[in-house]
């Protein structure tokens, strides 16, 4: 890839390859935004054949088969490469297509494949017997001297993981058990959930402790009721203050009505006051 975008101008070079290291470090946790950078890149190198690879690489991760399929098809032509053998041929599965990855299975690109890539084949020839309800035969499949290696490689847990779901596919329980068991301790990165799997056979359930959605749904029902209560007593304090505030207004408008009534004596008596003042001053004279 460093030779491709050496072939670039160096500002060009240097904001693909920024996009690129975007889709790596993001395409297992957020698939969606890895898939946005390599889209980014593809506009500014789609005749970068690693470019056209990446951006595969984050439409799979997404769902979108058909784009997946023709970028790997692109790097492909680019390249003359065949290790991306195993993944075009999942594409097809994908898109509702698993007799043509079988088809691809048997193509003489296979026989050019590292290991890695042969194993990958065979699982993804695997899930193609499977899509087409031939469980028994994708067990078949699958039966390989990989499988029966006691080495362990990147590509192990994963190969036991798929022998084991298979087994359990057609019935044959106790055979998964030991495989998902196999696959375990294989799975040094974490690659797959052959621990899950192995207590779900078991009958095992876990518990979080934090977790208190029982305890919830156990009080829902007095804590609607303390509601209501609550509702209740503010209702009533409410029907109190309104009672309070028009207690308070008549007490009110009667002090007043009692300030205007003596206020209205103390006027009638000053002029009662004056009238009898004004009738006395002749007799004095």
């Amino acid at each position: 890839m460093r030779q491709e975008l050496l072939s670039l101008p160096k500002t060009l070079a240097e904001d693909v390859a920024k996009n690129l290291v975007m889709v790596a470090k993001l395409l297992d946790e957020e698939p969606e935004r890895a898939y946005g950078y390599s889209r980014v890149a593809l506009r500014l190198a789609s005749r970068v054949a690693a470019v056209r690879e990446a951006a595969g690489f984050a439409a799979y991760a997404v769902g979108k088969y058909s784009e997946a399929l023709a970028e790997f098809r692109a790097s492909r032509r680019m390249t003359g490469s065949v290790e991306l053998w195993p993944v075009m041929a999942d594409c097809e599965r994908g898109l509702g297509r698993p007799e043509k990855a079988m088809a691809m299975a048997g193509e003489p690109e296979v026989a050019k494949l590292d290991k890695a890539g042969q194993v990958e084949m065979r699982l993804v020839a695997a899930g193609a017997r499977r899509d087409m309800g031939q469980a028994e035969a994708a067990v078949v499949t699958l039966q390989s001297p990989e499988l029966a290696s006691n080495a362990v490689h990147p590509w192990t847990a994963r190969l036991r993981y798929a022998y084991a779901d298979a087994l359990l596919a057609v019935g044959r329980e106790a055979e998964a058990r030991d495989w998902f068991a196999k696959a375990l301790e294989a799975d040094q990165g974490g690659t797959t959930d052959a621990s899950d799997r192995l207590a779900e056979l078991d009958g095992v359930e876990f518990t979080d402790a934090l977790d208190e959605s029982a305890d919830d749904e156990g009080d829902a029902e007095p804590a609607a009721a303390k509601a209501e209560d609550r509702d209740a007593a503010d209702a009533g304090a409410g029907v109190v203050d309104a009672a309070v505030d028009v207690a308070d207004e008549d007490a009110g408008e009667v002090a007043e009505a009692g300030r205007e009534s003596d206020e209205a004596r103390a006027d009638g008596a000053d002029e009662a006051r004056r009238d009898g003042a004004e009738d006395g001053e002749p007799g004095k004279g």
